[in-house]
């Protein structure tokens, strides 16, 4: 799973393999404690990450996103729903996140 994982995350993984390994675990623990679908928890991961403001996260779960067949304009949707609880700015920030992996797919 290391050489998946870009940047700073890959380079956590690697060079320490038990934190990565927990951090992995309460991923996992954190996505079966409920009944929501692997569909929702990306939408709501990448809601999360437009609300933090953190660039990387919106990369990272656009890309997830895609490659688990979530369509573009879905993505692009959660962007739009920032725009009332977040403003503008940060709804359109979030959404030229979300294209730099999109337009690349």
């Amino acid at each position: 799973m290391n050489k998946e994982l870009p940047g700073a995350a890959g380079d956590l993984a690697k060079n320490y393999p038990s934190i990565w390994a927990a951090y992995a675990e309460l991923g996992a623990a954190t996505a079966n404690a409920g009944g929501l679908t692997e569909r929702e928890r990306r939408l709501i991961k990448l809601a999360l990450a437009i609300g933090a403001g953190s660039e990387g996260a919106v990369h990272s779960h656009a890309r997830r996103g895609v490659a688990e067949g979530i369509a573009k304009e879905d993505l692009h949707q959660v962007a739009l729903l920032a725009i009332g609880p977040l403003g503008l700015p940060r709804a359109v920030a979030a959404g030229t996140w979300i294209s730099d992996v999109t337009d690349k797919s």
